[in-house]
């Protein structure tokens, strides 16, 4: 896989003002690359970051049913502007935005999880009987981009374990876990039970305090076939 930084421009945004690099994934020199070969992906950098360490960061995979449509079946639309918020409140720091829909599944799969869950699936359960894992997502993107605007190390705005592991062994040092709970609705309160009973994800406690969920997803038998 290959990662070209190819566009950049300063943006407006209700958040204020910040710079957008845009990254092209293609295929290397060789031919090979990833899944998601030929997709783009965002890093939305507010202030220096460049030789900075402790930035402040938020690595996001794309949402298209809740940031374009609004959906209330999940909490991404507001983890996305809460951490654009937080960053500007910093004066400084990242945000970079993965075209990894659905876990990783894509839009038309994810689509097809939701009707699985309409009929008593939870998502953890509806992305395995597509024959999927849990969790489809890399961040071996995320890391590339990351050294490519010469960020020392960061302090991660998540709840998630798997992912500050998964930015780690992308060879991102990953100083501090920010916790990053934005709530919850009536449409989205199984949604936000499982990532923290099945996935281990927690609000406040960090990965150390938390279930292992590389163990607690392994023990849940997969079906299906994709």
């Amino acid at each position: 896989m290959k990662l070209v930084r190819y566009a950049e421009a300063d943006l407006p945004t209700v958040h204020g003002p910040f710079r957008v690099f845009v990254y092209h994934e293609s295929a290397d020199e060789k031919g090979t690359g990833s899944a998601n070969s030929n997709q783009e992906h965002v890093a939305i950098v507010r202030g220096p970051v460049q030789g900075k360490s402790h930035v402040l960061t938020r690595v996001h995979s794309e949402c298209w049913t809740s940031e374009v449509l609004g959906s209330l079946k999940c909490d991404c639309r507001e983890q996305l502007h809460v951490a654009l918020e937080k960053i500007a409140a910093e004066g400084a720091g990242v945000l970079v935005y993965l075209r990894q829909e659905g876990r990783g599944i894509g839009l038309g799969n994810k689509i097809r999880a939701y009707a699985l869950q309409s009929g008593g699936a939870d998502t953890v359960e509806a992305n395995l009987a597509l024959g999927f894992e849990a969790d489809e997502r890399s961040y071996d993107i995320a890391g590339a981009i990351l050294r490519d605007l010469g960020v020392l190390s960061v302090r991660l705005m998540t709840n998630n374990p798997l992912k500050v592991k998964g930015l780690e062994d992308a060879g991102v040092k990953v100083v501090d876990r920010v916790s990053h709970w934005v709530g919850e609705n009536q449409h989205n309160a199984g949604y936000l039970a499982v990532k923290r009973h099945k996935m281990g994800h927690h609000p406040d406690a960090h990965a150390s305090d938390t279930p292992d969920p590389i163990s607690m997803l392994r023990a849940v038998p997969k079906s299906g076939k994709r």
